[in-house]
């Protein structure tokens, strides 16, 4: 047939077969939706993404870092016991980095809560000395701990992970809340691909029962508006995503502005701006299958 390519069949490529079905970005709505749905789905994704990366970074970076306090109100027995902590922990096997905080520091640290002049003269405040260990050596923690229990009683340990335990488990549900919701836009998506289908269908029920007398076949038919639903579904795709891509930028350079360690973990590698940049490619993918088997059911419902 003149409507259909020579050989094999599958693209529109004559003038009378683009005017079958009118085509053009702004030629009705779909690419619309398709756009503000992939604009949802890429910040849904782009959140459970950095969210499973923050997750990561805690892991690694905390899990092997405890802090150590000795608490004494007398200072030169403070200080001694520090030292003598300090000097243990550096010949520990595993242990990548031990670092005395300061006085000055930790003052510093009180004062918002404790104002200046208290902060400053009459609170003793505790050593404390940050231990960090390499990956892989957590039984370090518990060699860690033998050793200060034999230098003095009065120190106490925290290990960060059972601080970040519940955090890290809310990152997980919000990791799993995003994945719905990226769920749930691709099923909205493909709904309105298969309304669109039916309303372009239901338009064309005359030049479909002309190219059935002709000898098209439902594929043939099928094929037509697949091309046009591929096409608004990849332009709506790439609007959504170059919108939701400035969002993402503009929230980056917030959190960077922060200057917080926590947030500053929640990032997007370029391995996730990737698997960004493929959900129009899938939301293409999806329309066309959508919209093939909406069309080839109809017509065989319609015989």
């Amino acid at each position: 047939m003149a409507l259909f390519g020579r050989g094999s069949g599958t693209w529109l490529t004559s003038a009378a077969g683009r005017r079958l079905l009118p085509e053009g970005w702004l030629s009705g709505p779909m690419p619309w939706v398709i756009a503000i749905m992939m604009f949802l789905m890429v910040l849904a994704a782009a959140a459970g993404l950095a969210l499973g990366f923050a997750v990561r970074g805690l892991d690694a970076h905390m899990s092997g870092q405890i802090t150590i306090q000795v608490v004494d109100a007398d200072q030169a027995r403070r200080d001694a016991a520090a030292r003598r902590i300090e000097a243990a922990m550096r010949k520990l096997p595993g242990v990548e980095s031990v670092r005395r905080i300061g006085d000055e520091e930790i003052t510093q640290l009180l004062q918002p809560w404790l104002g200046a002049g208290l902060a400053d003269n009459d609170l003793p405040v505790p050593a404390m000395i940050d231990v960090g260990f390499a990956p892989g050596a957590r039984d370090g923690i518990g060699r860690a701990e033998a050793a200060v229990r034999m230098i003095t009683p009065r120190a106490r340990i925290d290990a960060h992970a059972q601080w970040l335990g519940p955090l890290a488990g809310l990152i997980g549900s919000l990791r799993w809340l995003a994945g719905v919701l990226v769920l749930l836009m691709a099923a909205a998506a493909a709904f309105t691909v298969v309304l669109a289908a039916r309303a372009a269908l239901n338009t064309h029920q005359a030049t479909i029962d002309v190219m059935h007398h002709l000898g098209s076949s439902d594929g043939q038919i099928a094929r037509l508006f697949q091309r046009r639903i591929a096409t608004d579904a990849l332009f709506g795709g790439l609007v959504g995503l170059l919108l939701a891509s400035l969002v993402i930028f503009a929230v980056g350079d917030r959190i960077a502005e922060v200057g917080s360690d926590l947030l500053g973990s929640v990032e997007l590698p370029p391995v996730a701006w990737g698997i960004l940049a493929l959900l129009p490619l899938a939301g293409t993918l999806l329309a066309m299958l959508a919209a093939r088997l909406t069309i080839i059911l109809a017509l065989r419902r319609r015989l």
